[in-house]
């Protein structure tokens, strides 16, 4: 069964090292994915800010929060703010929101670690193997740019852990939260019927950046914007807008092709929205300039928030799962799941066969077939890897929270939904906003019971 149980739980997990936003500063679950890229890792390298001396801030429950975490954590906030245009708070409130940020999430780590849960090498391995698969590099690769940055590799891992463990705690105790009844379902999809309020859009911008460096004379700015309405010329001549921004982009989200997601309006850049709100999908907007440089936007997608498309891609796979227990290590079974790869590729085996015979899934009996899905549907560390795969590729052995996969993707189709299936879509954003409000409330009772002294204010 890798059917997703809750549409947003998984979702729950913060992107390691990720610096939050908008909803997210408030306490509210963060991306569904580990979006990492290398860039987003750097502190800004600024000639004119020393390191400061070590010391402590805050003590939770008798483990110490340092002024070297807050700042490290500022930088990269700060870094991404620019990077994306968005306003900047003034530099001490947002320090105070960075260290409440920290103290919520190591309560929140010692409960899961007084709970017993424990994340083995093999669950980071994967993890890191997601992070250097949506930046598109290979796990070579994405360390060898960690060390060109001066990241150590442990920092990384040590950080996927720990979003691990926090996706693992908020899993069991958050869901049992959660419930959605019929009712609900239908005054979510009332109060969506009216599609000309502008505020329930959503948007999905792909974003180019190319940077400026603070107090830029007019003679350096010069290039830096010949060269953006360069890129947004060739932007708007049709070349692909992923490639340019993976060339271009000084954005920690340009190494992905620049991509910052759909979301409502509301939690894009005034600046973005403004330029973009009378495009089309397909259009171009910019260069715009920020403080952190020129913006180059393309509107990926645009859709009344909260009300599902009438059409969706839906994809065909089978998959052998193999559960984890005291007779089977994640490690023997990523280990088995891989020969099986190999053999099904040299042409020694059939997928179907070794499916029937080995997979501890319901699928087993049709040769691990799942049938045709909706976006959303499957746990989303499965589903991830699924919307990777070409028809007829298989996957890597992964890991998701009912064992480990093996996935080949058969075929996609675009697709009109029925009601009914609409309306189970709209039962999952029901669903994922339940999800949000229980989530803030536990993160609170979290915080609440923890004991927490603050010591010497973080600079």
């Amino acid at each position: 069964m890798i059917k997703r149980v809750s549409p947003g739980v998984c979702a729950l997990a913060f992107a390691a090292l990720a610096c939050f936003m908008g909803a997210q500063a408030q306490g509210l679950r963060a991306s569904p994915q580990l979006g990492i890229s290398p860039g987003s890792l750097r502190a800004p390298a600024t000639a004119n800010v020393q390191r400061q001396a070590d010391y402590i801030v805050a003590v939770v429950n008798s483990e110490p929060i340092t002024n070297n975490e807050v700042r490290t954590r500022l930088l990269r906030l700060e870094q991404q703010m620019a990077q994306q245009g968005r306003p900047m708070p003034p530099r001490e409130e947002l320090a105070r929101q960075v260290l409440e940020r920290l103290i919520s999430e190591r309560a929140q780590l010692q409960m899961a670690r007084e709970a017993g849960i424990r994340i083995d090498e093999a669950q980071v391995d994967q993890a890191e193997q997601n992070v250097a698969r949506q930046n598109q590099v290979d796990v070579a690769e994405l360390r060898r740019r960690l060390a060109q940055d001066g990241i150590p590799l442990s920092q990384l891992r040590d950080d996927l852990r720990n979003q691990l463990l926090l996706s693992r705690l908020r899993e069991r105790e958050v869901e049992p939260r959660v419930r959605v009844t019929d009712q609900e379902v239908d005054q979510f999809i009332s109060e969506r019927q009216d599609q000309a309020d502008p505020a329930a859009l959503e948007i999905n911008l792909a974003h180019i950046l190319v940077a400026v460096p603070d107090n830029a004379s007019e003679a350096q700015v010069a290039p830096l914007q010949a060269k953006a309405q360069q890129i947004a010329a060739r932007a708007r001549a049709g070349e692909d807008f992923s490639a340019l921004a993976r060339q271009f982009s000084d954005a920690p989200e340009g190494r992905s092709g620049g991509l910052l997601g759909l979301r409502g309006v509301d939690r894009y850049p005034t600046l973005f929205v403004d330029a973009t709100q009378s495009l089309r999908e397909g259009g171009i907007a910019g260069p715009l300039r920020s403080g952190a440089g020129f913006h180059i936007l393309k509107v990926v997608e645009k859709r009344q928030a909260g009300m599902p498309g009438v059409s969706v891609t839906q994809s065909h796979a089978r998959h052998i799962l193999l559960r984890v227990g005291p007779q089977l290590s994640q490690a023997t079974a990523l280990a088995r799941l891989a020969d099986f790869k190999k053999r099904i590729e040299a042409g020694q085996a059939d997928f179907a066969t070794l499916a029937r015979e080995n997979s501890q899934d319901g699928s087993a009996r049709e040769g691990g077939d799942l049938g045709w899905a909706n976006p959303g549907m499957f746990v989303p560390e499965f589903e991830e890897v699924m919307n990777s795969l070409t028809p007829g590729e298989i996957s890597n052995p992964l890991v998701s929270r009912f064992g480990v996969h093996l996935i080949q993707l058969l075929e996609r189709r675009d697709v009109t939904l029925s009601q009914r299936e609409q309306r189970e879509i709209a039962r999952n954003m029901v669903r994922e906003k339940k999800l949000d409000e229980a989530f803030a409330d536990w993160a609170r009772e979290v915080r609440g019971r923890a004991y927490v002294e603050y010591r010497e204010p973080p600079q």
